[in-house]
């Protein structure tokens, strides 16, 4: 029997929300047990440069979902909500590296920063913050981008998966090592991503006797502040425009006092790999070059004020970065072994479910 519902006018009324927790538990059973295919898929990646070459590249009818869009939008479901359970963590974690194993071929990062890889994305938008809604079709670099960002953003907490967040991070300086060094300009919200970025340095200075002794964590620190450093030095070589730029040196100039309690709070200083005095001396040229604009009193200077004066400080300022800040170490399997004999149990379970399920 037809509802009186279906021929009223107006929109249908939207589902009731969950209560959070009730959302929170089913999240934490994401992905299903279907997702043990991800494991092969990752074998595929990692053995078959063929495999990766389709899996980019094969066109598609229109109206067809391209595979790797497929692959970028389920990553970023399972990513959003990696932190619920080691399970979600794990799959995460796996697809992230075929993401880096795409990327670290030249022939197809340059595909992927084409114009030529345009194409609709679906990304999951289920947990604030959002990153900004772009409905019209991108280059598959930007969509890695959102999911990598995506990825910082949600997953924070004092028993930080940091392998994950190596990955995160690892993706986009791949990705700006690329476009700096090939001067592609990506037309993207850069201004999300250092802000996103520099919230991780907050975080990590704020929950340093929590988070220091972590495995790996200098290995991410080191990466997060080469990376920072790296947009710094080669910004003009890949952000679109010179307000871009300039959003990026107002970010950290801001960030100044957090940058140094996170050195101090990791002896970054005494690291031979870290950068964290270019960031230092580039906020403390600016907070200079504040002060005397303001003549001691920096605080009434207004943030068009600001940015003028970063504007004019680039004719006095010399950024001395450390060599090789665009350089990454390629995937090596040895290094993931102990991870990926969790993976496989965590594959062959859920597979053990699929066939009781038949």
């Amino acid at each position: 029997m037809l509802g009186l519902g279906a021929i009223a006018p107006g929109s249908k009324p939207t589902a009731p929300a969950l209560d959070p927790d009730v959302a929170k538990e089913m999240f934490s059973k994401l992905p299903g047990s279907e997702a043990a295919v991800l494991l092969a898929t990752y074998d595929f990646a990692h053995a078959n440069k063929l495999f990766c070459f389709n899996l980019v590249s094969i066109p598609v009818e229109k109206g067809v979902e391209h595979p790797l869009s497929a692959y970028l939008s389920y990553t970023s479901y399972i990513l959003q909500h990696a932190h619920l359970s080691s399970r979600t963590g794990f799959y995460a974690r796996t697809n992230l590296i075929v993401l880096r194993i795409l990327i670290e071929d030249q022939v197809l990062c340059k595909k992927i920063c084409s114009e030529e890889s345009k194409m609709p994305v679906r990304l999951c938008r289920q947990r604030q913050p959002f990153l900004p809604l772009v409905r019209a079709d991108r280059i598959f670099a930007a969509y890695m981008l959102d999911v990598a960002i995506d990825g910082i953003n949600h997953n924070l907490r004092k028993r930080l998966d940091v392998d994950l967040y190596i990955l995160c991070v690892g993706i986009i300086l791949r990705i700006i090592s690329h476009l700096s060094r090939s001067r592609t300009r990506l037309t993207y919200h850069w201004s999300e991503l250092f802000r996103s970025l520099l919230a991780l340095v907050r975080f990590l200075t704020t929950y340093t006797t929590d988070l220091k002794n972590l495995l790996n964590i200098e290995i991410l620190l080191d990466d997060l502040v080469n990376l920072i450093a790296l947009s710094l030095y080669a910004g003009e070589a890949f952000l679109p425009s010179p307000a871009a730029y300039d959003d990026l040196f107002y970010k950290l100039v801001e960030t100044g006092e957090v940058l140094v309690k996170f050195r101090d709070n990791y002896n970054l200083g005494k690291r031979p790999k870290s950068s964290i005095d270019t960031l230092i001396s580039v906020t403390t040229h600016y907070n200079q070059l504040l002060t005397d604009g303001s003549t001691g009193k920096r605080k009434h200077l207004t943030s068009v004020q600001v940015a003028g004066v970063i504007k004019q400080g680039y004719e006095t300022l010399s950024i001395q970065a450390k060599e090789g800040l665009d350089g990454w170490e390629r995937y090596r399997e040895a290094d993931e072994k102990t991870f990926l004999k969790k993976m496989a149990r965590t594959a062959v379970a859920d597979v053990k479910v699929l066939v009781s399920e038949i």
